[in-house]
């Protein structure tokens, strides 16, 4: 029979060659995950501007030929040496507004319309929860929305991920007559608020975190672009 010391050092080497195997493998695997990951986000930011595809070369395609991608601050300066795709969204919202790195995806449509993309992330019920909002050229309304999770409650909070909440922020609008930021608002259908429909959604249904957090994401990722967009506007209107 084995003693103990043999026993013990055959299990610790298969534990050591196995963790190098296991590294090994992960590291292989790595460049076709980050190719993965890349694609959803690409797929979802043509979601946000209401074009669905599935395909790969389709996606890759779309969005090599009509989006743009910069980074801005809350000043409104274009961030020169910044790459968008480069910045981890989860860090970005965590700082105050002055100091954040501000990715921004131009859409330009089959007429040459722009579409300005803000990405969005914030926290749900059980963990985060992120997207895309596409803005008109007026900088004002919305043209689209995509959201998505990784924990909400399915029936619940996760809806969010559904085209039914999505599509209600189409038209919606993130300023007022006079000009004062206010956001789309996530709020119960019978709630009394100060502004009119133009500037709601419904909230989920049995979804009241989620919603909340939904609603506090927007306000905190929408409002810092707004240096940019008037920046934007005032050359237009020269």
């Amino acid at each position: 029979m084995h003693s103990n010391r043999y026993t013990f050092i055959y299990a610790a080497v298969i534990s050591i060659i196995t963790a190098v195997l296991l590294a090994f493998a992960s590291e292989g695997l790595k460049p076709a995950q980050e190719a993965n990951i890349a694609l959803d986000n690409k797929s979802n930011i043509l979601r946000s501007v209401r074009v669905e595809e599935t395909e790969r070369a389709a996606i890759e395609q779309i969005y090599g030929e009509r989006v743009k991608s910069i980074v801005v601050n809350s000043r409104g300066e274009v961030l020169e040496n910044v790459i968008a795709e480069d910045l981890v969204m989860k860090n970005e919202v965590t700082k105050p507004a002055a100091e954040r790195h501000l990715p921004l995806y131009v859409y330009t449509d089959k007429n040459g319309k722009p579409y300005y993309i803000v990405p969005v992330r914030g926290v749900g019920l059980w963990g985060p929860i992120w997207g895309y909002i596409s803005i008109e050229s007026d900088f004002n309304t919305v043209y689209g929305a995509f959201f998505d999770h990784k924990s909400e409650t399915p029936g619940l909070g996760a809806e969010i991920a559904e085209k039914p909440f999505q599509e209600q922020f189409r038209g919606k609008k993130i300023m007022t007559d006079d000009n004062r930021f206010i956001s789309v608002n996530v709020v119960k259908k019978a709630a009394k608020v100060s502004y009119g429909d133009e500037h709601r959604v419904d909230a989920i249904s049995g979804g009241t975190i989620t919603s909340t957090g939904t609603d506090k994401m927007l306000k905190n990722c929408l409002e810092p672009y707004l240096g940019y967009f008037e920046k934007l506007q005032s050359q237009e209107s020269k």
